[in-house]
């Protein structure tokens, strides 16, 4: 009677399509529950999606080969695509701070980890295949197996006598020592350079760079004699403070607060209110006067401040002295907000679909102009297929273009994992290409990462899981996590010592760049709780699409020097 349910949750050798299906879900569903539980505030998140999956593969659940390999290649690229959208404004921003410095010394670590393994290739007469997925388990990078794996169906497709190892089998062995020893030398890195976390933090608020990527809004009175009866164009002219606003003013002896435009004199005890980078602001109230405790200037009687969505075409991919906001209906940009970040509103800032305005003017001009920015958050919350379908798409163009090299016997492909990746850090850059725009909304991103990593995890998982004992034992998986400890701990040790000693890197930073070099989401997780702040998150975003290309190109270019 019940030898459906059997058919559909028993293990088979050669599973049709359902079972496949239910294979890949049971995965998902018993990985996320085991990736939940905690151990001393650490926890595997996603990645327990493999480990369950080599159990169950292991007890001999098993996926159609054509299914597994586009589970895995679909989640890939949902996977990567979606860190590219999420991190891409930040990305690029970074490189006027510290972005540069991060990256070279993320790559450089990067770079050593691709010679430790071709060492260890050499001098233990591994496989390279294996040692490539030695390389990206200890490394706990999933783009660089998925690279690694294309390369290989690549170069059988041009050799078909060549056989090849699956290199997700070493990945799997050494995957755990790659995340446990990143959330390692995190806590070792604190404990014997005796890190003192209150001094890091207060260190890293007083820092210029942290303290100029903040806006403030302040009041400001004139009492400068100097300043009386001047205009606002001419006192920010004079003294170059164009890097503020002013979005209010209150003359004195008035109640009435309005947008002031650039013409518009300053008299004597006159408040505005001024925002701006703090640096600018504090420079600005010494040049009119002093900082006020006015409260009528806030008065929403006769001036409003709204937040509105970029939403209609009339205002996306213009700047905001075309749109000219001021002289059309008296209204002033304050602040935009994209992907998390504040920006100063000037002029020569182009808007892109989805950024937050915040406008200050009165509620009938704010009506009308919503007729042009848009305003729709229903909008926002609807998935725009097109552009995420097509992004997608032109990522899987940038990924299959043929990259010729001397002397390697097939061209180099970005593949499925840096190609997407790439596709949404362009998009993203700017906005959109045509037709494609890059705002997806926090909840759809999160899914789709999420959603992409644990398909691919599940299909590896299963995969490797076949026969993981016996390859285990006829491949002394022992030795291989052995070799793999070297390839784990000698970056990450060149990483600190550089970046503690040499760049003077506060360590709230390290911690963030130890888990993104590692493209390690569980060590992130953990810096996060462990040093209760989001600091990490930040370096994290900084080096990671940089850091996922090049162990892409570390992958392929090893597997083809020596193949």
């Amino acid at each position: 009677m019940f030898d459906w349910f059997k058919i559909l949750f028993l293990p088979d050798t050669t599973p049709d399509i359902t079972q496949s299906l239910i294979a890949i879900l049971l995965t998902i569903g018993i990985g996320v529950f085991v990736g939940r539980l905690k151990i001393k505030r650490v926890a595997l998140g996603v990645s327990a999606v493999m480990f369950v999956g080599i159990v169950l593969g292991h007890y001999g659940y098993t996926v159609d080969l054509d299914i597994s390999v586009f589970i895995r290649d679909l989640g890939l690229i949902l996977f990567v695509y979606a860190i590219g959208i999420q991190v891409g404004p930040s990305f690029f921003s970074s490189f006027r701070k510290e972005g540069i410095g991060f990256n070279i010394l993320s790559i450089s670590t990067v770079l050593l980890g691709g010679l430790v393994t071709f060492i260890i290739y050499n001098l233990a007469d591994l496989r390279i295949e294996n040692a490539v997925g030695l390389m990206s388990g200890a490394v706990t990078n999933t783009p660089g197996l998925g690279a690694a794996k294309a390369s290989l169906y690549e170069i059988q497709q041009h050799f078909p006598n060549k056989v090849f190892a699956d290199p997700a089998i070493a990945y799997a062995i050494t995957y755990p020592l790659g995340v446990l020893g990143v959330i390692l030398m995190i806590i070792l890195t604190k404990i014997f350079l005796k890190i003192d976390l209150d001094h890091e933090l207060h260190l890293l608020t007083t820092e210029k760079d942290v303290e100029q990527s903040m806006l403030v809004r302040k009041k400001c009175r004139v009492t400068q004699p100097e300043i009386f009866g001047k205009s606002i164009y001419n006192v920010l002219k004079s003294n170059n403070l164009n890097d503020i606003i002013i979005s209010r003013l209150k003359h004195t002896k008035s109640k009435e607060v309005f947008s002031p435009t650039l013409d518009t004199k300053l008299n004597e005890r006159d408040v505005v209110m001024v925002i701006g980078i703090p640096t600018s602001v504090d420079r600005f109230m010494d040049i009119i006067g002093k900082e006020s405790q006015d409260q009528e200037i806030e008065s929403d009687t006769d001036i409003v401040t709204k937040t509105i969505f970029v939403t209609r075409k009339s205002a996306t991919h213009k700047k905001l002295a075309e749109l000219d906001l001021l002289n059309k209906f008296g209204l002033k940009v304050t602040r935009v907000y994209r992907s998390g970040m504040e920006l100063l509103a000037s002029p020569s800032l182009e808007l892109f679909y989805g950024d937050r305005l915040r406008i200050v003017g009165t509620k009938d001009d704010i009506i009308e102009v919503e007729k042009i920015i848009g305003n729709s958050e229903k909008r926002l919350l609807e998935p725009d297929f097109l552009s995420l379908f097509g992004g997608l798409v032109i990522g899987i163009i940038i990924g299959s273009i043929p990259i010729m090299i001397p002397s390697l016997p097939i061209p180099v492909k970005l593949g499925f994992a840096a190609g997407p990746l790439l596709a949404a850090l362009i998009i993203s850059r700017y906005g959109g290409i045509g037709v494609i725009h890059s705002y997806i909304n926090n909840g759809a991103i999160y899914f789709m990462k999420d959603l992409g990593i644990c398909l691919f995890f599940a299909s590896v998982g299963l995969h490797a899981g076949t026969h993981f004992y016996e390859n285990f034992v006829a491949n002394n998986g022992w030795q291989w996590m052995y070799y793999g400890m070297y390839i784990t701990f000698i970056p990450i040790l060149f990483l600190v010592i550089v970046g503690r000693f040499f760049m003077k890197i506060n360590y709230y930073k390290l911690a963030g760049l130890m888990s993104g070099t590692y493209t390690d989401p569980a060590a992130l997780a953990f810096s996060n709780g462990y040093l209760d702040s989001d600091i990490p998150m930040q370096s994290y975003a900084t080096i990671y699409p940089l850091v996922t290309i090049f162990r892409i190109f570390v992958a392929q270019i090893l597997i083809l020097l020596c193949i």
